[in-house]
């Protein structure tokens, strides 16, 4: 097996699963965290879901999808408004990403925010709609402990500048990210953007990314979103911070 082909992703009943066995997975979505599994699963929820038990409703699909008990301990998961036929993957040397990708709830992010209109907020929505973008992405390396936590900027800000280039904003408000390496790898100790592993992730998210947003809007026969107030549901963030200078201590 090569290193271009080591993780393997499938669909099924709404459900993609990106898998390789002993992988340690990092996750910034629900019930994230650290963990080693066999696989990364992302869901596909109907449009209007709302759910209290969200343990219940993910082992239901899983089960329904039958993926129930293959994940080897306990896998990350992401749920996601975009339909898993929608999803894309991307390979380049040691890594393989998937996403889905739909900007029904754009997260917008004016550089002069005094000049932004408060009609440009429709309303967010901390439940996935037909929006959010979830990505998947693993390496065959051996990442360091901060190598792999760094992943996580390296595939937000590719995921950032591929949106902002083809939609104009830089993420949606239910946007999540899971990283995964293989321990028994070769060991990288850094995962930065000039190195093999952060090069390649940024290649991936970026290709992945704008196929799952073609695929999701030419299949669904819908425009993209041109501004928040064009949007289902959506944020801008049209406030300021106070800006200050940490003082020179002596001691």
């Amino acid at each position: 097996m090569t290193e271009a082909d080591a993780y393997e992703a499938i669909r099924r009943d709404g459900v993609v699963r990106v898998g390789r066995l002993d992988t340690e997975w990092l996750s910034t979505g629900w019930n994230g965290g650290r963990r080693v599994a066999d696989c990364a699963y992302n869901v596909s929820v109907p449009d209007g879901w709302d759910c209290a038990d969200l343990d219940g409703y993910v082992a239901d699909r899983l089960e329904r999808a039958g993926f129930d008990g293959d994940g080897g301990g306990d896998p990350p998961v992401l749920l996601t408004g975009v339909e898993a036929a929608d999803a894309r993957g991307a390979r380049c040397g040691p890594v393989t990403a998937v996403a889905t990708a739909g900007i029904s709830n754009p997260a917008a992010l004016p550089m002069d925010p005094d000049g932004a209109s408060s009609s440009s907020v429709s309303g967010a929505d901390s439940t996935p709609g037909t929006g959010t973008v979830n990505v998947v992405l693993a390496t065959t390396r051996s990442l360091a402990a901060g190598a792999l936590a760094n992943l996580i900027a390296v595939a937000a800000e590719a995921k950032a500048a591929t949106l902002l280039s083809d939609t104009g904003f830089p993420g949606t408000t239910t946007d999540a990210i899971v990283v995964g390496h293989d321990p028994t790898g070769r060991p990288a100790d850094f995962s930065g953007s000039a190195t093999p592993v952060g090069a390649a992730a940024r290649a991936c998210v970026r290709e992945a990314v704008r196929a799952s947003l073609r695929a999701h809007y030419e299949g669904r026969n819908a425009d993209r979103p041109g501004s928040v107030a064009d949007a289902a549901h959506g944020v801008s963030t049209d406030r300021r911070a106070a800006v200050f200078r940490p003082p020179l201590s002596s001691g």
